[in-house]
């Protein structure tokens, strides 16, 4: 019973500690075409978005199992950021 009682405990703490993606309101900011020209085509640039954390544009991409943020890369596999100042 306790080794039921603490893996419970552990498993409700860890599954807080998972990012919700695509749940809010506000739609993504639409991209500039200067941005989504240069992305490779296997993306998803309608889902795109600019990241202040690190200044580059990350998409949703959605796989078989879980949908998750990727960034976006060109066709060379760069990823695309805005310039810094």
């Amino acid at each position: 019973m306790r080794k039921f009682t603490i893996g419970s405990a552990i498993l409700a703490i860890l599954s807080g500690c998972t990012a919700a993606i695509g749940s809010g309101d506000k739609a993504p900011d639409i991209i500039p075409e200067q941005v989504a020209a240069l992305a490779a085509p296997y993306q998803d640039v309608s889902t795109a978005r600019l990241l202040p954390r690190d200044g580059c544009y990350w998409y949703l991409h959605k796989g078989p199992v879980e949908t998750t943020l990727l960034p976006l890369r060109t066709i060379d596999g760069r990823p695309i950021c805005a310039a810094r100042e």
